[in-house]
């Protein structure tokens, strides 16, 4: 099964950094911690930006959070850095045979669960804001 990028958890880990440690957040700072080109840093920091969390100062200023940790949640985050085709998670085979007895009806039925599926997700990543998360990571 293929697994969903980590442009999600990077930018959730991103963003903690960066209420964490305002000073020391370059993008340099947040690769190493991330354990990733600092490129990939750059580009969700360029996505987080476009939706508003955060702004990033030129040169080596570093980043900083566009508003409170209750005000953003995981799915603002999701929303900010995911590429979802059409606004569906799930892509689905487009075009089984409709002469078929399964696959007429296949894109149909499936597209409904994974529709409830991805509403389900969501709904609960909604309900957690980056507070909640650093709280938990000072435990």
């Amino acid at each position: 099964m293929k697994k969903l990028s980590s442009r999600f958890s990077i930018a959730v880990h991103v963003l903690c950094l960066i209420h964490l440690s305002p000073s020391l957040c370059t993008g340099d700072f947040m690769a190493a911690s991330v354990k990733t080109n600092p490129v990939i840093i750059r580009n969700i920091l360029a996505k987080l930006k476009k939706a508003g969390l955060v702004d990033v100062r030129p040169g080596v200023g570093g980043a900083f959070l566009l508003k409170n940790l209750e005000e953003i949640t995981l799915l603002d985050v999701y929303n900010a850095v995911e590429v979802i085709d059409n606004g569906e998670l799930f892509n689905i085979h487009a075009e089984p045979d409709p002469n078929c007895p399964i696959g007429k009806n296949m894109v149909a039925v499936l597209r409904s669960e994974m529709r409830a599926a991805q509403s389900a997700m969501e709904q609960r990543l909604a309900q957690v804001s980056l507070r909640q998360l650093v709280t938990e990571l000072g435990k």
